[in-house]
């Protein structure tokens, strides 16, 4: 068997992939705004993450199990082991990029306390064990599959990451218990929460255990058969339990459920060829991004369920957009190019990363948004500091921990992770995906990046080695929102025509010292949204690159009110460099605005056409800044969609 690299996604039948994934041993990030980020996860988010995880009796609840008549009765959700187990996997894929020894050695300690915890037959969860409930018999709402998941990609991530069993034993003791229970149909029905499928697969991946592979495909057969009973906790549409998942065309329900099993149904196409898992996973895919996706790519509009509203249900003031189920779309995706090679995917990964995920937590990194506004029309009050509030209803600023602390964690992860999303290598060459700095060592050869990207369009590549010959291929995303891209290699102008899959292919023997260069204009442009989108007609948004903007009112001229503006779209935008906001360098842009005096509109909601009060107001410049920089100054007001006025 093929040893596994050093990443979340390790497939081994990949003969069925158009490219292979590098390890975080294989990608370094080298500087610019995610290596800080990823500095700052270790810094600053895990002792953070590790206290509040202290603090909030996620590790207690745990510990108390070990303790021989112990009394002590559960605190917090009763799914809080996946938050441990999340934070394991952050700490193990940070180990894998660079060794700590404060970070093994929290690793060390929570695998001690879950290995005292674990039962004799492997099963693990603090809610159920302090008899709270009974073993699988509530699995719609109890999420045990769903936090031996979560354990079970922890604890491959640290054998990955360090090629030690310590964390890996506890999983597959786990795991072992699953499939003794539920395995050949033992068991027909599945967990309410999907991500044990993934889970499994990897662990398959892990270990060459072929049994893990095979409950991860029955637990997706049997989704879809309402093998599930909600007991009134919503629906089976809810569970992705109402439809078979071969059959499903699109995104329904719970947002983050519905792309944790997506994640599952690629990763068992990979490995066992059934193409109609791949086919369906597409079509829902197609869907989300066409239909349900905001701008900044939030996904799950609804906050009833967390779940996905109907097509074009997307109203900027009344979002969810959970930092989970925008994660849960880089998973799914990542895992879409590596089975078709398609830029759209990477194109996605990139909104994704540079605008929600970006925005989810504080400039500081230990805060963070549960879900997302896209508009705020009143400042609402700060965010408690020493109590932990809601998942719903975000505050006017970041909260330090949830309740339901299920996005902190996976922030933690996929920020230790990133390394894993820049490139991939082929039988042909090498692929980059993202621009970022960033040391790539490939197959075929290694590469280093320079970029200030996204605030100049400009990437650098320099091969550093090449370990053959005769010719391979490097190949460049061009982003779906670029236009007028241009290369240079070794200074010499060459093609930059994108083939089919969206990337600019350089074929040549390539040589230590050879040096390519892409430009990506990226000048601010406006936006506008799909007419069927009926809370954003008439409106535009501002981008520049991969990056969406937000008109936020701190930056904005006295007497302002962002909810009584409108952008003048035949007037040009321009841009302004500002070398430390928050402490980073931005671009912000400017637009020429009208800032409307509704006076006349007082006591009226409506008036008959024809009859309306004649517009009126004021001329005023806008700025706009991007998206997840805004509620770091306080308690604000801000907009990402503006509506238009022509002059």
């Amino acid at each position: 068997m093929t040893p596994p690299i050093r990443g979340p996604v390790s497939p081994l039948a990949t003969s069925r992939l158009a490219v292979r994934p590098l390890g975080l041993d294989q990608v370094e990030l080298t500087g610019g705004f995610w290596a800080r980020w990823q500095r700052q996860n270790r810094e600053v988010t895990t002792p953070h993450a590790l206290s509040w995880l202290e603090r909030d009796g996620s590790v207690a609840n745990l510990r108390s199990l070990a303790k021989v008549g112990s009394s002590v009765p559960h605190q917090g959700m009763w799914f809080s082991d996946s938050d441990v187990h999340k934070v394991l996997e952050a700490l193990s894929w940070d180990l894998g990029r660079a060794p700590s020894a404060y970070l093994s050695g929290s690793v060390s300690e929570l695998a001690e306390v879950l290995r005292a915890a674990q039962q004799e037959d492997g099963y693990l969860n603090s809610y159920v064990q302090a008899g709270h409930d009974v073993r699988w018999d509530n699995l719609v709402m109890s999420h045990e599959l769903y936090c031996i998941g979560h354990l079970i990609q922890a604890g491959v991530a640290h054998a990955r990451a360090t090629g030690t069993d310590e964390l890996l034993d506890i999983a597959r003791r786990a795991a072992d218990c699953v499939v003794r229970d539920f395995a050949e149909l033992r068991r027909k029905d599945t967990d309410g929460h999907p991500v044990i499928e993934m889970a499994l697969v990897e662990l398959y991946r892990q270990t060459g255990s072929r049994p893990y592979l095979e409950l991860a495909q029955q637990l997706i057969d049997v989704r879809g058969h309402r093998v599930l009973d909600p007991k009134g906790h919503f629906d089976s549409t809810y569970y992705q339990d109402a439809v078979p998942v071969r059959e499903q065309s699109t995104v329904v329900g719970h947002a983050v459920r519905a792309l944790y099993l997506l994640c599952g149904v690629v990763d068992v196409y990979t490995e066992t060829g059934e193409r109609a898992l791949l086919d369906s996973a597409l079509r829902q895919w197609e869907s989300l991004l066409a239909t349900k996706m905001y701008l900044n790519g939030a996904v799950g509009s609804r906050f009833d369920g967390e779940s996905f509203g109907d097509e074009y249900e997307l109203p900027p003031d009344l979002v969810y957009g959970e930092t989970c189920a925008t994660i849960a779309s880089v998973m799914l995706s990542w895992r879409l190019l590596l089975a078709t090679g398609q830029s759209r995917f990477a194109d996605h990964i990139e909104r994704a990363l540079h605008n929600l995920f970006a925005a989810s937590t504080s400039v500081e990194r230990d805060a963070f948004f549960y879900n997302n506004p896209a508009q705020r029309r009143t400042a609402r009050p700060a965010a408690p500091t020493q109590t932990r509030p809601q998942r719903a209803e975000a505050p006017g600023t970041r909260p330090h921990w949830f309740q339901c602390a299920c996005c902190p964690p996976n922030i933690m992860r996929t920020v230790a992770s990133l390394g894993g999303y820049v490139a991939t290598c082929a039988d042909d060459g090498i692929q980059i995906h993202q621009y970022l700095p960033a040391v790539i060592n490939a197959p075929a050869g290694s590469l280093t990046m320079a970029t200030d990207y996204p605030l100049d369009g400009t990437v650098e590549l320099t091969v550093t080695s090449s370990t053959s010959d005769t010719p391979w291929t490097l190949a460049l995303r061009i982003p779906d929102w670029c236009r007028g891209a241009t290369v240079t290699v070794n200074g010499d102008a060459a093609s930059a025509s994108p083939g089919e899959r969206g990337y600019l292919e350089l074929a040549r023997p390539w040589q230590e010292g050879d040096r390519i260069t892409l430009t990506l204009p990226m000048p601010p442009r406006l936006t506008t949204p799909h007419p069927a989108v009926d809370a954003l007609r008439g409106t535009v948004a501002i981008e520049r690159g991969p990056v969406v903007y937000c008109l936020e009112s701190p930056d904005q001229a006295d007497g302002v009110d962002l909810n009584h503006v409108e952008i003048l779209v035949d007037e040009p935008l321009a841009e302004e460099p500002r070398p430390d906001l928050l402490g980073q360098p931005v671009i912000v842009v400017t637009a020429a605005g009208f800032a409307r005096d509704d006076s006349a509109w007082a006591g009226s909601g409506w008036a008959t056409l024809g009859e309306q009060p004649p517009p009126t107001g004021r001329p005023v410049r806008l700025t706009a800044i991007p998206y997840h920089l805004w509620a770091n100054r306080g308690p604000s007001v801000m907009r990402i969609f503006i509506p238009t006025r022509h002059t």
